[in-house]
């Protein structure tokens, strides 16, 4: 695994741990996928939003230049979430270390499942993974990226 990998790994374990909700209510993720939009609205970025808890999706819109696709994305990338508890980005990441991908061979459809960046896990002390903020659109480390930068603004105001 090269250093940057490694970088990359721990750079993306630490945000896992440090970007933990008190709660995830209907209005946070209003709130959140509000912020969202807002970020990528001012950078024009043909992006997807989607917010979760459990099965029900509370957020989502699609900026001008996504598509369809960008949804399909967004449920593979969501499943990732809920099946590994980690987000789908690290999940990509840790597999390309080990010379891996995430398909039959780790006993997922890829037509169901993407490991790559961009859906980020909601968690709540004590519950664990309650939901998922996803962004798809992209190149994997912008979505990502995006996603991470929404949080930390939501998580400190």
């Amino acid at each position: 695994m090269s250093e940057d990998l490694q970088k990359l790994i721990a750079t993306i374990e630490e945000q896992e741990q440090r970007l933990v909700f008190t709660r995830f209510t209907e209005t946070d993720a209003w709130e959140l996928g509000s912020l969202l939009v807002r970020l990528a609205a001012e950078r024009e970025l043909p992006v997807a939003v989607d917010i979760r808890r459990g099965e029900q999706q509370l957020f989502h819109a699609a900026l001008a230049g996504s598509s369809a696709d960008n949804d399909a994305w967004i449920e593979r990338k969501v499943r990732v979430v809920y099946r590994y508890a980690a987000s789908s980005y690290l999940v990509g990441r840790r597999l390309a270390a080990k010379g891996r991908q995430l398909d039959a061979s780790q006993g997922v459809d890829p037509a169901l499942y993407a490991a790559h960046g961009g859906a980020f896990p909601v968690r709540v002390p004590g519950a664990g993974v309650i939901g998922v903020v996803t962004v798809s659109g992209l190149p994997q480390a912008d979505d990502h990226a995006l996603v991470v930068e929404a949080i930390e603004t939501f998580l400190a105001g």
